[in-house]
């Protein structure tokens, strides 16, 4: 409840200020610092590298009773990889999705894997980073077990502005919000509900427009 208030605080300028929700529009982009002490936060330096669709209890990360657990996947069911002519112009077709998650949202076993792998080297980079398939071209889907307020993450290397989008979805599949990375390099892109409302489930990040070099993501928040 802390972690609410706290959270609830950082974002009363955003609130004020924020146009009414439509649709798709639930949330609002937030800033890491909007994420206080104790919010839940993994580097994926916690498992070791290669790990393959990682899953985080809350012990593994230090999360407490009331904190989620944490799995990680290619895709959601009901969503597929996209084909050329569904993917925007200039989109690999392996990072770009096509369809809509099914109810209740859950990761689909069939989709492409993920894998934490080692990124030294690249500028920016916090290594340990969690990639997709093939190896930093592929999406990444996030699964809470409980329904969360407001969740983040460090995504890039970004070569492109406004190549990859985080998107939030509710328990049952259905489109909270999205976001898209507004420069290069690593960047925090971070989604809260507008009312702070627990309602986000589950989050893919994938590719709505060209991204050179690929994308992964160096740290996730959530609370």
């Amino acid at each position: 409840m802390r972690r609410l208030r706290r959270l609830a605080a950082a974002l009363a300028v955003l609130m004020l200020t924020a146009p009414a929700a439509r649709g798709e529009d639930m949330v609002v982009r937030i800033e890491e610092r909007a994420f206080r002490a104790g919010a839940g936060r993994i580097t994926f330096g916690e498992v070791p590298l290669r790990t393959e669709n990682p899953v985080y209890p809350p012990s593994r990360y230090g999360g407490g009773p009331d904190s989620p657990t944490v799995r990680f996947g290619g895709h959601f069911r009901g969503r597929r990889l996209g084909t050329r002519t569904e993917c925007p112009q200039g989109v690999r077709p392996s990072g770009c999705l096509a369809g809509s998650p099914t109810a209740p949202l859950a990761l689909d076993p069939a989709a492409p894997p993920v894998r934490t792998l080692p990124n030294v080297g690249v500028p920016g980079s916090d290594s340990p980073e969690l990639g997709g398939t093939p190896t930093w071209n592929g999406p990444i889907a996030v699964l809470f077990d409980r329904d969360l307020a407001a969740v983040g993450l460090q995504g890039g290397y970004f070569d492109a502005p406004r190549g990859v989008a985080v998107t939030v979805y509710d328990r049952q599949g259905r489109v909270l919000g999205r976001t898209v990375n507004r420069g290069t390099g690593f960047e925090f892109m971070g989604l809260a509900t507008r009312d702070l409302a627990p309602r986000i489930a589950g989050l893919e990040f994938h590719l709505v427009g060209p991204e050179p070099a690929g994308f992964g993501i160096d740290n996730l928040r959530f609370g």
